[in-house]
């Protein structure tokens, strides 16, 4: 089973997504079209912080190409954000280092901790 927590920190303008349990490529889409269709992305943020320090990728090999392609189709949300990805397991940072590599108009990265990743986020304001 899986799941996800949104929490939005106003003072930093950063969007928080945290994981639980095993994630596909459609629980990324799926959660991904919730938060915007009800408006939970608020016109300030400046980045995402995806935690999945809970969770665990299943996604079948070649699949993760369309997690950027579904970023790319909402630029409203996506275009020049930084999307920050938090894994601790060696087998799921593969996921964000091929999903970096077919960035186009927002930049991500993948971390091992969320402290990181807000200074990353914030190196570019």
């Amino acid at each position: 089973m899986s799941g996800l927590i949104y929490k939005y920190d106003y003072r930093d303008r950063i969007m928080f997504k945290y994981y639980f349990g095993l994630i596909t490529v459609e629980n990324v889409k799926e959660s991904w079209r919730d938060a915007i269709e009800k408006k939970l992305i608020p016109g300030d943020v400046i980045g995402f912080v995806l935690d999945y320090r809970s969770a665990h990728f299943d996604i079948k090999p070649g699949r993760h190409i369309e997690i950027p392609e579904f970023y790319q189709q909402y630029p409203h949300v996506f275009h020049k954000k930084r999307v920050a990805i938090v894994t601790e397991n060696p087998e799921d940072i593969v996921y964000p280092m091929l999903i970096q590599t077919q960035d186009k108009g927002y930049m991500s990265e993948p971390f091992s901790t969320v402290d990181a990743t807000i200074s990353w986020i914030w190196s570019f304001e």
